[in-house]
């Protein structure tokens, strides 16, 4: 196990390297001007040279690129452009925003898709299974904004149950988190529906069914901790895009998470909080799928970590 961790925490920061290097090229080579932005139009020549100079932004681009890693090696993400704020402390101020919403999220895709899946499954080839995969495709098709302003409309609008928009209660977390699960569902109900069929026709399956247990242990104890490995995947992938932000659904809602920020920087051209914003996106989709690989050999004790 412990050769295990070392070897995909090298791998990890291999990959932010590269996350980090691709990023920066990305940004370097960008026609919008940040120093533009700051000086405003009516600056004078030697004014944006001045600024572009206190910034660093007048050095070839290995000398920033390097200059940026060892800042980052120490932990330090730079300081936005605009805010005039370290970009670490930005985005930990929106992280409970965006961990509270991810969580949201993923519970409501687990339930919706995971649900739908096991029944398409028991009842492959019927109606009901077409059904549901037909609402798995439009759920995976329809628009962010779509879903979030329709469910506003109906249940913040019409019937009033739920606040149109903010953050902070438990109430404010119903409409994102719900938007964002039937977004997601369809994914989960599909692979899940595919995982169930493969287990349903293992050779233990038919042993369980031969021993006289009942349908619904069958399901619960033998075939759904094995089906839902696949799942346990996705979710890692999940946690990553959640944690990079949802920028739709954030503005839609008003929710003050890492994409609304990621978002504003983007507009402004503000490069530290856009490198920021994709680190810690790229380190969550990394540790995502580590968490997965670790817990899978406790759900399926034939797996072992190598």
């Amino acid at each position: 196990m412990a050769a295990y961790l070392l070897r995909r925490l090298l791998q990890s920061a291999l990959i932010l390297l590269g996350v980090s290097f691709i990023t920066f090229v990305l940004l370097y080579v960008l026609p919008a001007d940040p120093v533009r932005q700051i000086a405003g139009r009516s600056a004078t020549a030697q004014t944006v040279e001045n600024i572009r100079h206190e910034l660093g932004l007048d050095q070839p681009f290995v000398i920033q690129y390097l200059h940026y890693l060892w800042g980052m090696v120490q932990g330090d993400l730079g300081r936005s452009y605009l805010q005039k704020t370290e970009v670490a402390a930005l985005i930990a101020a929106r992280l409970p925003a965006t961990l509270l919403l991810m969580l949201g999220a993923i519970a409501c895709e687990l339930v919706i898709g995971l649900t739908m899946g096991v029944f398409a499954a028991l009842r492959r080839g019927t109606a009901f299974d077409h059904s549901l995969m037909m609402v798995s495709f439009v759920t995976v098709s329809a628009p962010q904004f779509v879903v979030g302003l329709l469910l506003l409309y109906v249940f913040a609008v019409q019937l009033g149950w739920f606040p149109i928009g903010g953050y902070g209660t438990f109430a404010h977390l119903v409409l994102p988190s719900l938007t964002l699960g039937i977004l997601g569902s369809g994914w989960y109900s599909r692979m899940m529906r595919s995982s169930m069929l493969d287990v349903l026709r293992a050779d233990f399956i038919r042993t369980a069914r031969a021993k006289g247990l009942s349908r619904a242990r069958i399901v619960l104890a033998h075939a759904l901790p094995n089906a839902i490995l696949p799942v346990i995947a996705m979710i890692g992938i999940d946690i990553g895009v959640f944690m990079g932000g949802i920028v739709v659904v954030e503005s839609v809602f008003g929710w003050p998470g890492i994409g609304q920020l990621a978002w504003q920087a983007i507009q402004r051209v503000d490069i530290p909080i856009i490198m920021g914003v994709t680190l810690v996106s790229a380190m969550a989709i990394v540790l995502g799928n580590l968490l997965a690989d670790l817990i899978t050999p406790f759900i399926d004790p034939r797996i072992k970590l190598k």
